[in-house]
């Protein structure tokens, strides 16, 4: 295990992703800044006030018009990236930004209409898509309307101004509609591994009711019946007293196999794991289509040493790596003695291995699970990212249906030797 690094768990260094809340005041600000920096295309009718072709009171009123209509967009937006305020909200501040950017342009120049493209896309963002693919139409026809004051502009503000505030609404509609997905998405996987865990409590519970349900009772009658025996049948009631004992034994063996199953880790619900403590630490994750399925050539013992292989490796990225990314990769590969061994690669963009690099308790442990199943671990740097590299083999029982796993092009070259 490399040497541990104080690092938070949802690092301020890491991007917020598409579709989630600042967990942090550093990440607020820089989402913040993101959003701000589309303000610079205000700088038209800034630039517009310094014309000295506008009195005073001009200068005022657009000094005055602009800090409103600044004000009510980022009420609006930011407001929305924190923390969703109810629909009938949310129309007020629209409203105010669709008069303020009729008024300005009406009577400080067509310069101006650049605040309609800005209301468009906080329309996108703040309405429901059912109604924002009318309001956007709506504030560009508005925009036209407004637009048709100034002659001098009908040939190209249609294409200036009208397209842009078209477009940039309906592309933030799709934005919109990607951030749902991807929550949706996210909310789906935490419900499998949820009711995969669920699922194993059951079968647990089916296990034991069918366990010890038949044992338990049976060791009740031949109590009952034992101690009528007592004391004129002695010989017959210690002949029911061992098979009892026979029975309990038998009992504890089964209880403890069933067990034994329940705790065995599954490859499913661990990469759902994994997904949701990447996701925490804002680590981005590519994972290979072959591990999304079902491995017929994995026994229970081995998918079991796998799942603990993916478990250590993607606990050693959260808390010890400083990584941005992470990948996931299940081949099939052979080995010079013509074996074929099934290889789970988890490899990041993070620190990298210790230049004095030794095992800790955890892959220490690791490589004994997978020397059970006559398997084996490399550790080392990935050639690609220069980050941490954990292959883990175990051996292929049976052959796949379906052929073997097409190995990537360029996969982490081996550190060490098999244990």
């Amino acid at each position: 295990m490399r040497p541990v690094k104080t690092t938070s768990v949802a690092d301020d260094r890491n991007p917020v992703l598409i579709g989630q809340r600042p967990r942090s005041r550093r990440q607020a600000v820089g989402k913040s800044m993101w959003i701000a920096i589309w303000l610079l295309y205000l700088a038209g009718p800034v630039a517009e006030l310094t014309n000295r072709g506008f009195s005073t009171g001009q200068r005022i009123w657009g000094v005055v018009g602009l800090t409103l209509f600044v004000l009510a967009y980022a009420l609006l937006v930011f407001r929305h990236m924190l923390r969703k305020p109810p629909l009938a909200l949310r129309y007020t501040p629209l409203i105010v930004m669709v008069l303020l950017s009729v008024l300005l342009t009406w009577t400080l120049g067509y310069s101006w209409l650049v605040l309609f493209i800005f209301t468009s896309v906080a329309s996108a963002v703040v309405l429901p898509w059912q109604r924002s693919r009318w309001v956007i139409p709506l504030i560009t026809a508005v925009l036209i309307a407004v637009g048709i004051r100034y002659p001098e502009i009908r040939n190209y503000y249609l294409f200036a101004y009208a397209l842009p505030a078209l477009g940039s609404g309906f592309v933030m509609v799709g934005v919109q509609n990607l951030v749902r997905t991807t929550q949706e998405l996210r909310a789906a996987r935490e419900e499998v591994a949820r009711l995969a865990a669920n699922e194993e409590r059951l079968r647990l519970a089916r296990d034991l009711h069918d366990l010890l349900g038949h044992s338990l009772s049976l060791i009740t009658l031949k109590s009952e019946l034992a101690g009528r025996m007592l004391p004129g049948r002695p010989d017959d009631a210690a002949k029911q007293v061992a098979d009892i004992e026979r029975v309990s034994r038998q009992a504890l063996v089964d209880v403890r196999e069933a067990v034994t199953g329940y705790r065995r880790p599954r490859l499913a619900v661990e990469l759902a794991g994994a997904r949701a403590a990447l996701r925490t630490a804002q680590i981005a994750l590519t994972v290979d289509a072959s591990l999304e399925e079902e491995h017929r050539g994995l026994t229970d013992d081995t998918e079991g040493a796998l799942a603990w292989a993916l478990r250590e490796a993607v606990t050693n990225v959260v808390r010890h790596s400083g990584a941005r990314r992470c990948e996931l990769l299940l081949t099939e590969e052979w080995e010079a003695d013509e074996r074929r061994y099934v290889c789970l690669t988890v490899a990041d963009d993070g620190d990298g291995p210790s230049r004095a690099q030794h095992d800790g308790n955890g892959l220490a442990g690791l490589r004994e699970r997978l020397a059970l199943t006559d398997g084996y671990l490399e550790t080392g740097q990935a050639p690609r990212s220069g980050g941490f590299v954990l292959r883990a083999f175990v051996p292929l029982r049976a052959p796949s249906p379906d052929g073997p796993i097409p190995a990537p092009d360029s996969s982490p070259e081996p550190v060490n030797g098999p244990a």
